[in-house]
């Protein structure tokens, strides 16, 4: 019943969150350019922008860290090249109109340097659009008065944590834990808080930035829109829109 009920409250976060990122990045793409998609697995990002902006292979760029993935695009023709997102990406300045990082930056070591790249290879007035878990979250918060792990993260590299319920964690069934694996997909390593994200966006020379949150955990689906605007400091998921600042 417990975890029902917080796997219904997190359907709805997330699936806000990203109907939500999802029109900021059309809106970035209206008028033409090239984006980045920064986690790009193999591409499904490029077949949801084909179909509501209308964009073309040439202007999709991706950038993945699991080997294999990268590979599997190519033969659907699609740019997307192997590269690990805590090192300098891989592209000249003022490349893209448009960055996006949709549930990636908590899965790396080095995530301020990462923004600072996705600032470079911006063109001026670009846009950059992040999702990323909150760690400031009143159930983290709860969990860790407990004792327990908390439940964005940092977590442990281990699997048997994960089975034995110490990482309290609310996922479909299709997803594997994959803690010890070379390029883990679910285990977060260095989490933000509303507030430092916001700022920290600001410092390195981002303006408009604009941060909506989603998911005031422990409340019930039918409060949310009300307490997610009142109080986004604590919610689950944030979803932040920044401009690279013209000069």
């Amino acid at each position: 019943m417990f975890r029902r009920y917080f796997k219904n409250v997190y359907e709805r976060t997330m699936g806000e969150a990203y109907g939500l990122a999802s029109r900021e990045i059309v809106r970035a793409l209206e008028n033409g350019g090239d984006c980045l998609d920064c986690g790009a697995g193999g591409g499904h990002w490029f077949d949801k922008l084909s179909d509501l902006v209308g964009i073309d292979k040439s202007r999709y760029y991706g950038i993945e860290w699991n080997p294999e993935l990268p590979n599997d695009s190519r033969n659907k023709g699609l740019n997307i090249i192997h590269g690990d997102l805590n090192n300098d990406l891989p592209f000249e300045s003022g490349k893209f109109t448009c960055v996006f990082a949709l549930s990636v930056l908590e899965h790396l070591l080095n995530g301020c340097h990462f923004l600072k790249e996705c600032h470079r290879v911006l063109q001026d007035k670009g846009t950059l659009t992040l999702i990323t878990p909150n760690i400031s979250t009143y159930f983290t918060i709860a969990l860790l008065l407990l004792g327990n792990m908390p439940s964005t993260g940092p977590h442990p590299d281990s699997t048997a944590l994960v089975q034995e319920g110490e990482l309290f964690k609310v996922r479909s069934e299709e997803m594997v834990p994959d803690p010890e694996s070379h390029t883990p997909v679910f285990r977060h390593l260095v989490v933000f808080s509303f507030r430092a994200l916001k700022k920290y966006l600001r410092m390195i020379g981002f303006s408009d930035v604009v941060g909506r949150c989603f998911g005031l955990y422990p409340f019930p689906n039918f409060m949310q829109p009300v307490l997610e605007r009142i109080d986004p400091y604590h919610c689950h998921q944030m979803v932040f829109t920044a401009k690279k600042s013209s000069r």
